[in-house]
């Protein structure tokens, strides 16, 4: 797509899933929440512009340039994958019970136990203690 989806494109794109980019053995898994509907009217991870995800991805050092969400699938030669505790896109993450975020970190613990990258990083704090019944769970490193 090479315009800015429309409100029907928003809408329409409810409920959609978007791909794993798989991790190398070993490499890194970042696993977000869930897609929003910008993304998943682009099939692309974090495509919403301005989304701080691409930015910080760079200039932490996990890439040598800002990429941009349609470079999704550079990330294996980086080292990287994405994923996400729920798979259907929703305009806000509030939209998701509480029963889909634990069924999402069964199936992330069956992800990476097929997968097997060397770190895991769960991108929202709140989802994470939902996912995994870890209410006390604190923002790491």
């Amino acid at each position: 797509m090479t315009s800015r989806p429309t409100a029907a494109d928003l809408a329409a794109a409810k409920d959609r899933t978007i791909p794993d980019v798989v991790p190398p053995r070993g490499g890194v898994l970042l696993c977000g929440i869930n897609p929003g509907l910008y993304s998943a009217v682009t099939g692309f991870h974090f495509a919403r512009p301005g989304n701080r995800f691409w930015p910080a991805l760079h200039r932490s050092g996990f890439t040598d340039r800002l990429l941009g969400p349609a470079e999704q699938h550079l990330l294996p030669s980086y080292g990287l994958g994405i994923t996400n505790l729920a798979a259907r896109a929703t305009a806000q993450a509030a939209e998701l019970t509480a029963e889909e975020l634990a069924e999402g970190g069964a199936l992330l613990e069956a992800f990476v136990a097929r997968h097997t990258p060397r770190v895991v990083a769960i991108l929202g704090v709140t989802a994470y203690r939902t996912a995994f019944g870890r209410r006390s769970a604190r923002i790491g490193a």
